[in-house]
């Protein structure tokens, strides 16, 4: 899958790891690695929800509608988009995830506090 990123803040945290840690701390930082290379290695959205289910990718609602979120350490989440235009859909109006093969970082952040 391709990655892009919403800003130059997103790309540096995202490809600098000292900036990430000392952002974020290692943990987090070591995770969101992870995550990137993993969402990367993937062919669409729908191959790394079923090879990597410990992510807990999962679509948003509310002011973050059609976003999803993969899950860091404790609370963080690293938040992203499909980025295509048309937005691939399915017959109900739902993401088409199999259709989805480039997504844009929108940010790392607790959206639960």
């Amino acid at each position: 899958m391709e990655i892009l990123f919403r800003g130059n803040r997103e790309y540096k945290l995202c490809t600098r790891e000292k900036k990430a840690v000392k952002e974020l701390g290692k943990s987090n930082a070591d995770k969101l690695q992870i995550r990137l290379a993993a969402l990367s290695a993937s062919a669409n959205l729908l191959e790394f929800r079923r090879d990597f289910p410990e992510a807990r990718c999962h679509e948003l609602r509310g002011d973050r509608r059609r976003c999803f979120a993969v899950d860091l350490h404790g609370t963080l989440r690293m938040i992203f988009r499909p980025e295509h235009d048309p937005r691939p859909t399915l017959p109900d109006g739902g993401i088409d995830l199999g259709a989805v093969t480039r997504i844009e970082i929108v940010e790392v952040v607790d959206y639960h506090e």
